[in-house]
């Protein structure tokens, strides 16, 4: 089958589940809205729903026809699911805006399990900032080699694989990012600012070299039909362009932020007691487990 029949039928399928999970998303929210003593944000659940209309853009909607005539397109579609969309989804994550109640009994009725020390565990060791660095980094690079490039212009599976693996990778790498005090026994906010900073350079080598590159890197952009009147190698360098501006641009400005939120005494307070009662919390926890042990 044609690649454009079979991204017309996943496109339809995709389109399905994420307006099935925006509902999902906005019932929770409206549901939890009033009970929570200070009110939701609107502007969180606004994020969210921002957040999957980035991500059906790059693989449900008429952009993702263009994917395989296309490196631009290809990029494009990269951007959203690894540098936009992730933290827009983790700024409106429900369990940031639902009151502990509900998030305990909607896990419980999912699996116990989810409360073992063991995936306990498993999440804090996910949600360490190097391994989003590392999972983001080593997915980018290993995408753009140009013989497992191919691998996933030829598979429509390695395709899914592919663009699965820079939203969850995306996700990974913004979390603490977006939320560091989730890892504030192992990680200062500050280093969170070197974190952004060296998330640049790969992606600085990886445009300069695509730019600068006299040669077309992918050759299934040679026998693709001609759009916009860019030639491959225009395209290319278009491509790299854009992944070198954006990446910056978005970097710089979360950098911003952050930078802006350590610098402010009104905040660094507001950390100070979180981080005092995670700790307390953790010691309680520790506690507990040791009279459950005797």
């Amino acid at each position: 089958m044609p690649h454009a029949h079979h991204a017309a039928a996943e496109s339809l399928s995709f389109s399905a589940g994420l307006i099935f999970i925006a509902l999902v998303y906005l019932h929770k929210w409206l549901s939890v809205a009033w009970l929570v003593p200070r009110g939701v944000k609107g502007w969180r659940a606004c994020s969210f729903l921002l957040g999957l209309l980035l991500v059906w853009a790059g693989l449900g909607s008429p952009l993702a026809f263009l994917d395989h005539d296309l490196l631009t397109v290809h990029m494009v579609q990269h951007l959203l699911l690894m540098t936009l969309a992730p933290p827009l989804i983790l700024l409106g994550v429900p369990w940031k805006l639902m009151p502990q109640r509900p998030v305990q009994r909607l896990v419980k009725l999912i699996g116990r399990s989810l409360y073992s020390a063991p995936m306990r565990q498993v999440e804090r060791r996910l949600l360490h900032p190097a391994v989003g660095w590392s999972g983001a980094t080593a997915t980018l690079v290993a995408w753009h080699i140009p013989s497992i490039f191919m691998l996933g212009m030829r598979s429509q599976m390695w395709h899914g694989i592919e663009q699965a693996s820079f939203l969850v990778t995306g996700l990974l790498f913004w979390s603490p990012v977006v939320e560091p005090s989730r890892n504030t026994l192992k990680w200062s906010e500050s280093s969170v600012l070197l974190y952004l900073f060296f998330a640049t350079l790969p992606c600085d080598i990886l445009s300069g070299f695509l730019v600068f590159c006299d040669r077309v890197v992918y050759p299934v952009y040679l026998s693709s039909p001609r759009q916009f009147g860019m030639t491959a190698l225009e395209d290319q360098q278009c491509a790299a362009a854009l992944m070198w501006t954006c990446v910056t641009v978005v970097y710089l400005i979360a950098g911003t932020i952050l930078a802006t939120r350590l610098l402010s005494p009104r905040w660094s307070q507001e950390y100070a007691i979180r981080q005092s009662e995670t700790q307390a919390i953790a010691l309680a926890k520790s506690d507990l487990q040791r009279m459950e042990a005797v």
